[in-house]
């Protein structure tokens, strides 16, 4: 149980997030039967294996194993602890969890931070609405033709001028300076007594949230020219700010992405405003950073396909290739999206509105054709050394494809562009491949899941899917028979009554949690229409029985050969009896059952 919090609220807050509810929002989930079903997160496949149970208000992938309950779900999937999923599950029920001041004292834990980061937003906010040293950044905004819906509902605001107006600030909220640098918030003189100052300060404030909706950091715009004072200014790599996984404005745009299975990737957070604006709700833009892996990860969850939508210059057509070919690393499908001269996405709709940027969309062009079409200008086709300079660099493209399909579709494309024959194509791309080395195997990470004894497995199936069995363990099965601790725990739960497995689970204890969820979602291997729940259970009680039966016999062997005359004569003897219980447990139930009730 979280610290500080009663597993009345636990409850309250569980029972107000409808585990398909919360996966839907992060997943498209399609029904399955009495079951939900998707893509799985934590791995990559291309057959649906993870499933969401409403009935028992758990998910398993019977891909890679993962599992448990939604507050196991939503630390797996936003890597948070325990009390930061409770918080924000709490959060998205309209619940009210308190943070205690013992928890201001205890220094930057996650859950802290982002509640400090939701304080200062708000503090920005109505700086940036009240002040009069704010007139520069309203003014701004008003040029840019961003008006009061966008200030509220992108919550933008304005850091004031001053090198410790955050400090004071956080004085009064019983904010430590620490917590403040370690929120990103405060820089450090490079002085020997390190003075702490305001990372931002007279800037325009775009609040970066994750892709649930958390605010994790900003990004602030300077508002008066000076020199060698960045024009942009982010916050720095934090405990829940990580630039290379960041995209803005994925929270509002993940629901438009999820649908129509594309997003479109601009550069800067006005474009993506812009964009949203405009009717073109899948946005989204790195921030303060290029594309990274984890980027395309991250859009590889809501969408097959990413169109790039970057600066038309020179450098703005290198970085879009750049980003294509990480994106199409992923498993994309990525088009690139050429611009016209000197405009970006906010200038294009403001100027000719929505349907000159959507013109621009629909001539996006393929990645093979936009890269060969970057070859050409700096390569001689006709020349047998310029053709196959660029065949290498389209290669080596192709090669990023994690997709045989995917790699087919684009060496037939290939082939076409550069008049090539594309089986010579095909034993190139081949050769590549061997020297590159082996690929990464897309197969589920099963290695790492842990294997328990399958008998103690039987054991969990039938008392967690057919409680009419019950009885039978209580009285012929001690939980200390179970050898594996993690089966035992959960064995030990179901003898005691416990109808939410779930709830009555420790949360630090993930095992036992993705292993009920996996019991409790594969089909029953044990019980059919002709064989009734009490036939395999009692079978499961002789096997475990007899088990334990000779373990005790190997440590008697043991022991005996240590042991003197006389006690290895008591200890033959002790093996004697041990042997014929043995063998009794072999001879079905009715035999049996007098050396079971022996306990």
């Amino acid at each position: 149980m979280a610290q500080g919090i009663s597993k009345a609220l636990l409850e309250q807050i569980r029972a107000a997030n409808d585990i398909v509810e919360v996966i839907g929002s992060y997943l498209p989930l399609k029904r399955a039967g009495s079951a939900f079903k998707a893509l799985c997160p934590f791995h990559r496949e291309k057959t649906p294996s993870f499933h969401a149970n409403p009935q028992r208000q758990s998910y398993h992938c019977f891909g890679c194993g993962a599992g448990g309950d939604v507050f196991r779900f939503v630390m797996e999937y936003d890597g948070v602890d325990f009390v930061s999923a409770i918080r924000l599950l709490a959060r998205r029920a309209g619940i009210r969890v308190e943070i205690t001041e013992q928890d201001r004292q205890e220094g930057p834990n996650k859950d802290l931070l982002l509640k400090l980061l939701e304080d200062v937003t708000m503090s920005y906010h109505q700086a940036l609405r009240q002040l009069p040293a704010a007139e520069a950044a309203r003014r701004y905004l008003q040029k840019r033709d961003l008006g009061e819906a966008v200030i509220r509902d992108y919550l933008l605001g304005y850091a004031p001028e001053g090198w410790d107006t955050l400090v004071e600030w956080g004085r009064k909220k019983k904010y430590t300076p620490a917590l403040l640098e370690a929120a990103g918030l405060l820089s450090k003189s490079d002085s020997e007594q390190g003075r702490v100052y305001d990372r931002f300060r007279n800037r325009l404030m775009f609040p970066i949230r994750d892709e649930i909706g958390r605010i994790v950091g900003f990004s602030g715009r300077l508002l008066a020219d000076q020199e060698k004072a960045a024009k942009y200014v982010n916050t720095p790599e934090t405990a829940v700010f990580h630039k290379g996984r960041v995209l803005y404005a994925l929270d509002k745009a993940r629901r438009a992405i999820m649908e129509g299975r594309t997003a479109i990737l601009c550069e800067g957070q006005i474009d993506v405003i812009r964009c949203h604006l405009g009717g073109f709700q899948n946005a989204v833009a790195v921030q303060g950073t290029a594309l990274t892996e984890q980027h395309a990860q991250v859009l590889k969850r809501y969408a097959d396909s990413v169109v790039v939508v970057l600066d038309a210059d020179s450098a703005g057509q290198q970085a879009s290739l750049r980003s294509a070919e990480l994106l199409l690393g992923a498993g994309l499908s990525v088009s690139i999206a050429s611009l016209p001269p000197d405009e970006d996405p906010d200038s294009l709709i403001r100027g000719k509105g929505p349907p000159a940027f959507q013109a621009v969309l629909d001539k996006a062009t393929a990645l093979l054709d936009f890269q060969i079409r970057l070859l050409r200008k700096r390569e001689n086709f006709s020349g047998e050394a310029g053709l196959m300079r660029a065949a290498r660099a389209v290669l080596e493209t192709i090669a990023k494809a994690p997709s045989a399909v995917q790699r087919d579709h684009l060496l037939r494309q290939a082939a076409k562009e550069l008049g090539l024959q594309e089986n010579a194509l095909r034993q190139d791309l081949r050769r590549l491949d061997r020297r590159a080395g082996p690929a990464e195997s897309a197969a589920p990470p099963s290695a790492a899941v842990p294997r328990h004894p399958p008998e103690e497995m039987a054991v969990l199936e039938l008392v967690l899917r057919h409680p009419e069995v019950l009885d039978l363990f209580h009285r012929y099965l001690p939980a200390d028979v179970l050898t594996d601790p993690v089966c035992r725990q959960v064995f030990q739960l179901a003898l005691a009554g416990e109808e939410n497995l779930m709830s009555a689970l420790d949360q630090e204890n993930p095992e036992a949690i993705r292993l009920v969820a996996q019991v409790e979602a594969a089909p029953s291997r044990l019980v059919g229409d002709d064989v009734s729940p009490q036939d395999p259970a009692q079978d499961v009680i002789l096997v475990l029985r007899r088990k334990q039966l000779e373990r005790q016999l190997d440590e008697l062997k043991r022991r005996r050969g240590a042991a003197g005359e006389s006690e290895r004569r008591r200890l033959d003897l002790e093996c004697a009896h041990l042997t014929l219980d043995i063998k009794t447990l072999q001879q079905g139930w009715a035999r049996a059952l007098p050396i079971l009730e022996l306990d």
